[in-house]
């Protein structure tokens, strides 16, 4: 369940990416728009809740450091 979280989180982190740019491009011409800062403030707050899960599935045990290819 944990690893599917992660994995949404990125989806969403790459989502709120590209939408700033887009924001960015769109909104060139107009000087009080504040999409590109929102967009900002939510991948910060998606990748702070991604680190505290990494850290947490670490801590519990759920994750682990060895890569699957390294079995010994």
């Amino acid at each position: 369940m944990l690893k599917v979280v992660i994995i949404l989180l990125l989806i969403g982190i790459a989502v709120s990416l590209f939408g700033g740019l887009a924001f960015m491009f769109r909104d060139a011409e107009i000087p009080d728009s504040k999409r590109t800062l929102y967009a900002l403030g939510i991948r910060v707050s998606l990748a702070s809740i991604l680190l505290l899960l990494v850290f947490y599935g670490l801590h519990t045990g759920q994750l682990s450091f060895q890569a699957p290819w390294h079995k010994y």
